[in-house]
């Protein structure tokens, strides 16, 4: 899907790529992060955001939840991170992240509400009023007052299957009273997902349906006098996309895939981000007329449809690539025969931390200085080589 971009704007990571597997310093099944690219990206969008009072929340989880990114991103300035499970919330609390927003878009387990609340993220997510009790109650144990976000929704509502949850706007304003008489919880946001998303017909960023709720929401929190909340209007976060924030109001974004330029945006138009990560794999074997090389990272709305393959940027040649979707991917097809060892290359949308890769964070390629940094799983566990 962003192959011949990569091979454009970041041809250096390709190019190391080859060699960390072609010297085995990386396993097949690979995501290799070009932290300084990311880093950079982060900073690009962060100018804007801040000359447009817009705060921005990273998203971590399309890159396996890493720690590492995480801390540079926190170094240039970002307000947190916004963590979109419990376990990746944990995560970030492991390794000293700040909590940006929280509980979206998976609530968190009363389990874990007594450390997530302790660690004070900066607003927290919330579907139903249970939540929201549950949250006052351990917050009022702890002698804090935590703000909350209620996702809305009305009759209207584009959600995705497996994210359903919010409050009906028609019951804002009810709620709002009712989040008052609680002690320590406050009202302090509003929020929909996606706001956003790219028209492919318009190579622009849209407003989706749900923005409807938003307005709605908006208006009702102004007539009972809070003209002062965080507007969250997450999904196809990126420079372009901050400045759609800014123009339907919004005063908060979570970029997640434009930190490695890879939105639908960045395939069919020239954007400020670079490509940020490519996945690496090799050669199995040849099976009649095709290769396979080791899989383990399909995603399958990654848009995955050509590799390079070869031993280095200079000598590979790129051919189609493709995975079956009904099937645990053991491999990747490769079309054509090809030498056992030979590296695959291969840069597609992804969720890491829904995979059973590895990811690989090298840093110094802007310097041509490229060394691996480190090695994790896909849920952010730093790695040791055992190979």
């Amino acid at each position: 899907m962003f192959l011949e971009i990569a091979k454009e704007n970041n041809p250096k990571l390709i190019e190391f790529a080859f060699k960390l597997q072609q010297e085995g310093q990386i396993l097949p099944d690979t995501y290799v992060l070009d932290y300084d690219t990311i880093i950079e990206n982060g900073r690009k969008m962060k100018v804007i955001a801040d000359s447009l009072n817009i705060k921005l929340f990273f998203m971590t989880k399309q890159i396996g939840r890493n720690p590492e990114i995480a801390r540079g991103l926190m170094e240039i300035g970002f307000d947190g991170v916004v963590a979109v499970d419990f376990k990746e919330t944990l995560t970030m609390i492991k390794n000293g992240i700040r909590l940006g927003n929280v509980g979206h878009l998976v609530q968190i387990p009363q389990a874990a509400l007594k450390t997530v609340i302790e660690n004070k993220p900066i607003i927290m997510t919330v579907y139903n009023f249970e939540m929201i009790e549950e949250i006052n109650s351990i917050a009022k144990k702890q002698n804090h007052i935590q703000d909350i976000m209620p996702r809305v929704v009305d009759e209207d509502s584009f959600l995705y299957d497996s994210q359903q949850g919010g409050f009906d706007v028609a019951e804002l304003s009810c709620l709002i009273d009712r989040v008052k008489e609680l002690k320590n919880v406050r009202f302090a946001g509003l929020t929909v997902f996606p706001a956003f998303l790219y028209d492919k017909e318009q190579r622009d960023i849209l407003p989706t349906v749900n923005m409807q709720a938003m307005e709605k929401a908006v208006k009702t929190a102004s007539e009972k006098g809070y003209n002062s909340l965080m507007i969250n209007m997450p999904s196809v976060t990126c420079c372009q996309g901050i400045e759609t924030i800014h123009k339907y109001g919004g005063n908060c974004g979570e970029p997640g895939h434009g930190l490695t330029g890879t939105t639908p945006l960045h395939k069919d138009t020239v954007q400020p981000e670079k490509i940020g990560y490519v996945y690496v794999s090799e050669i199995s074997h040849t099976y009649k007329e095709n290769s396979h090389c080791y899989g383990g990272g399909f995603y399958r709305r990654g848009g995955l449809e050509n590799a390079l393959v070869g031993t280095s940027l200079e000598n590979c040649k790129m051919v189609k690539c493709s995975a079956a979707d009904n099937n645990i991917d053991y491999h990747f097809k490769i079309h054509g025969k090809h030498k056992a060892g030979s590296g695959v290359i291969i840069c597609y949308r992804t969720q890491a931390f829904t995979t059973r890769s590895q990811i690989a964070v090298v840093k110094g390629l802007k310097d041509n200085k490229p060394e691996l940094s480190g090695l994790y799983s896909s849920l952010g566990e730093k790695i040791e080589k055992n190979w």
